[in-house]
């Protein structure tokens, strides 16, 4: 009898631990604001920077208008990407007798383009001309030299030079405002420098005075490292030999293992670990603060959940929550977070064959809108003031006309684990399953009448994967494909009502969520 007692006890306290369990995570969610309780101005650093391939294709007609569209819906400040100074982009080349002869023609049109959407260069300075290499070895289809300058000193005068450039063509004002940063992953070698670290720090030493030497105001900084390497060994160097360092720049991503997938070929788990991503970020923050270089700012210049370009994490309704799950937990640890790309125009691993490839872009080829999209396009309809918020998976703004800004979700890692790769679990179908209701309470507004609008984004809700997967994945898109997939997948209202706020000041609103969804309510004074 004791035990039948016992296992009875027994199985109703783990009904009661699991009940518990939901109730915490779901049923008791509560995200309770007061419209009067500021956490004051909203930090953007989300939208500080974003990525792309390399900077030929910024020449193309599609990439410079998916990226003018991004620009103003998600409001990105810089662009950062590889290959201004390979030989696509002709920059440079030697006489008969070995004296350089340099040519910015394309970079021009690039940046006065860039510059025209109101955006700025965060310039990378890779990789090395071959005129100027000392060795073939390269890296990806469009072939970017990753060997060391054969001269350091044409090096340096070639950063100088092409610094001189920018000021001449954009002003000593407009320059002082963007980031020159040195190299890409010099840690990968094989794979972007072949190099050792020392010879990395010699060549950041030479680029660092051409760049200082046309104005010590420039600002200029690295390692630009993967998995958020070097940090205190380059702060170091820089300290010890009274090298110009202005900021700190690296890199990481969310999945367990390996750094560099060069042409999509390698299998990727998405890593379980709650810490993953934003660890690193607030690692690196702490190693500098503990450095003799405390103030230095911080700059992921590339992040997502994945380092290859074909991951179909990349186009499932699962990343759009993610990505904002770790912005939320990143918090001021970082001045920007550069998502890596906003565009699947990106030719590291070829042309790619397929609309959908898993590849890195917030776009895809055709400027379909994928689910990641919407975290940034949602998350610039924030509100410039935040108010202070408990929930841990959510922001709450207002504006100056009194508006206010809800932007929840729920992140849930439905990954099996090391059972299966990222390449074979997230070209399924996968439905999500409930995860209970959210109120949503903002005490404190004013007396009257509102209008609430409200965007989601989720499985089957801006999903264009799942729509691509409903029509049979064709391999080729036609135009008619094109249109219904982007009018389908545009991020417009899902809900629009007219609220009324009486004398209590009080606004509440229960709603239901699934596994990854996200949800942006706008409560809009009229």
């Amino acid at each position: 009898m004791k035990i039948k007692s016992a296992i009875l006890f027994l199985s109703l306290l783990l009904i009661n631990i699991n009940l518990f369990g939901q109730n915490a995570t779901a049923e008791n969610r509560i995200i309770k604001v007061n419209y009067n309780k500021t956490a004051g101005k909203l930090n953007t650093m989300f939208k500080e920077c974003i990525g792309a391939g390399r900077a030929n294709e910024g020449l193309r007609a599609d990439w410079q208008q998916q990226l003018a569209m991004t620009k103003k819906e998600c409001d990105f400040k810089y662009i950062r990407m590889h290959g201004l100074l390979s030989d696509d982009m002709a920059v440079y080349r030697e006489d008969s007798k070995g004296n350089p002869e340099y040519n910015y023609q394309y970079i021009d049109a690039l940046y006065d383009f860039i510059l025209s959407i109101k955006m700025k260069p965060f310039v990378e300075l890779g990789f090395m001309p071959s005129a100027l290499a000392s060795g073939k070895e390269t890296i990806f289809w469009w072939r970017g030299n990753v060997t060391p300058p054969k001269d350091y000193k044409k090096w340096e005068d070639l950063i100088r030079n092409l610094t001189q450039h920018f000021k001449e063509r954009y002003g000593d004002e407009e320059v002082k405002t963007w980031y020159f940063e040195v190299w890409n992953e010099p840690n990968l070698s094989p794979g972007f420098w072949t190099g050792t670290q020392q010879e990395y720090f010699k060549l950041y030493d030479y680029a660092a005075r051409g760049i200082k030497s046309v104005n010590p105001a420039y600002k200029v900084g690295g390692p630009a490292t993967a998995g958020a390497a070097w940090v205190p060994e380059t702060i170091e160097f820089c300290t010890k030999n009274n090298v110009p360092l202005d900021f700190i720049s690296t890199h990481t991503y969310g999945v367990k293992q390996g750094f560099l997938d060069e042409f999509g070929t390698s299998g990727t788990i998405l890593n379980k670990d709650e810490s993953s991503i934003s660890g690193d970020v607030i690692n690196s923050r702490k190693q500098i603060t503990n450095s003799a270089k405390p103030n230095l700012e911080l700059h992921y210049t590339e992040w997502s959940t994945s380092y290859t370009p074909a991951d179909p994490v990349h186009d499932s309704y699962h990343s759009a929550a993610y990505i904002l799950q770790k912005l939320k937990q990143v918090g001021n640890a970082a001045n920007s977070m550069s998502y890596w790309v906003f565009t699947d125009i990106f030719e590291e691993a070829g042309p790619r064959f397929t609309p959908f490839h898993g590849g890195f872009g917030l776009l895809n080829t055709q400027g379909i809108k994928k689910p990641a999209y919407f975290s940034y396009s949602f998350l610039n309809k924030l509100g410039e003031t935040e108010l202070q918020n408990k929930d841990t998976s959510s922001w709450v703004t207002k504006n100056s006309k009194g508006n206010v800004q809800v932007l929840f979700w729920d992140f849930t890692n439905t990954h099996p684990g090391d059972s299966m790769n990222n390449q074979t679990y997230y070209i399924k179908d996968l439905p999500s399953k409930s995860k209970g209701t959210v109120k949503v309470e903002v005490d404190g507004l004013q007396k009257g009448n509102y209008t609430l609008e409200t965007y989601k984004v989720g499985y089957k809700t801006n999903d264009a994967y799942a729509d691509y997967l409903a029509m049979g994945k064709p391999s080729q898109l036609s135009k008619q494909q094109v249109e219904i997939l982007k009018k389908k997948n545009n991020g417009a209202l899902i809900a629009s009502e007219k609220v009324t706020i009486d004398s209590n000041g009080t606004f509440t609103k229960s709603i239901k969520i699934n596994e990854n969804d996200v949800f942006l309510l706008n409560l809009v004074k009229q």
